[in-house]
């Protein structure tokens, strides 16, 4: 029961905001999709992709944190 009056508190609230609003939050949620969607796939690699096992993937994660922690970098 909840859940549905939190549905219907946003749901109306976007339905009698005005136009304005709506596309300020177009324009949020396109600049929010470039920068975790179009930005990963073009910045950040996957150092994980080079490792062929969850046994590598896990070791080379494990010692990354403990060369961090511990300063060696």
């Amino acid at each position: 029961m909840t859940i549905k009056k939190v549905f219907r508190f946003y749901f109306e609230g976007f339905k009698n905001m005005p136009k304005y609003g709506r596309y300020l939050w177009l324009i949020i949620l396109v600049k929010a999709f470039l920068m975790f969607a179009v930005l990963k796939l073009f910045f950040f690699k996957s150092h994980l992709s080079q490792f062929e096992t969850e046994k590598e993937k896990s070791e080379y994660v494990s010692d990354q944190l403990t060369k961090r922690a511990s300063g060696e970098e």
